[in-house]
């Protein structure tokens, strides 16, 4: 864990449990794409940099999942870099309190309040900054997270952060997280279009070519509608549905669990009653949703 691969001319990353994107401007000088989950991976992150005689002279991050900007506050504080995010993103970023509030749904209790989806906070600058490397594409990819992006080096690497996810991950976890489920199958389609030398996720190995992997991905959406439209033939509330789905693929219920494939079965129900595939039943008090 934390080894350097080099996936391009200029291009490497940091094998870690979010694989954390190198690319090398010059000889001497580096920009991270994400920064790892905490403290510790910032730590690791700047001993590789000094073994490897680069300066990181900014951060440039994907999105803003607790997993991804965990070491931006150690690594800006340690070298006074700069770190750019967009939208959303930049604002989760200042204030990441917002993730655990957002996945819950209210004031988080205590151990929702946890590094594991509270990073610390850092200073953010914006991708249209003078001091953006205008040489890295920025790529739209909304649906996993609101505003997340990816972004293609000089040489035709592509970092597409948490777009996909590995056939692996997606057997064990079962339901991984989505924020807009319209968005995301819409960036499947459109990183099949994309070209590269190389696609770099940031949770399955790198490959030249990403679409059996967004195929993977695209195929485990409709499973999961299949399963819900199954559990709503009669009328279900949100936790009814949430314990199904847990059962259903087997997982192991956890605060942290709880809220993050609560929130992702939040999203499917409302992109399933969008496409009037689900309708709203209120009856005794009680909001339940029923498969038309």
């Amino acid at each position: 864990m934390y080894e350097i691969e080099q996936v391009g001319r200029q291009s490497y990353y940091i094998n870690s449990p979010a694989k954390i994107g190198i690319y090398r401007q010059t000889d001497a000088e580096i920009y991270l794409i994400d920064s790892g989950n905490d403290k510790e991976a910032g730590k690791k992150v700047l001993k590789i940099a000094k073994q490897n005689g680069w300066t990181i002279k900014g951060i440039i991050n994907t999105h803003s999942n607790a997993d991804h900007i965990g070491g931006n506050r150690y690594i800006q504080e340690q070298t006074g870099c700069p770190i750019f995010a967009g939208g959303i993103e930049a604002a989760f970023t200042r204030y990441p309190q917002l993730e655990p509030s957002f996945l819950y749904g209210g004031y988080p209790f205590r151990e929702l309040r946890g590094k594991f989806l509270i990073a610390k906070e850092s200073a953010v600058t914006d991708f249209s900054s003078p001091d953006f490397p205008k040489e890295i594409e920025i790529i739209q990819l909304p649906g996993h997270f609101f505003d997340m992006v990816s972004f293609r080096t000089p040489d035709n690497t592509v970092f597409l952060a948490d777009c996909v996810s590995s056939p692996a991950t997606l057997e064990k976890y079962g339901v991984t997280f989505i924020y807009d489920v319209a968005q995301y199958l819409a960036s499947l389609d459109m990183i099949e279009s994309l070209g590269a030398s190389m696609f770099v996720p940031s949770h399955a190995d790198p490959t030249t070519d990403i679409r059996p992997l967004a195929a993977a991905n695209r195929a485990k959406i409709y499973e999961i509608e299949r399963v819900i439209s199954e559990i709503c033939a009669t009328p279900q509330t949100i936790d009814s549905i949430i314990q199904s789905v847990f059962k259903a693929y087997n997982l192991i219920m956890t605060v942290e669990q709880y809220v993050l494939v609560g929130s992702t079965i939040r999203s499917y129900l409302s992109w399933m009653k969008d496409n009037d595939k689900l309708e709203i039943v209120i009856d005794a008090h009680s909001l339940r949703w029923q498969t038309k």
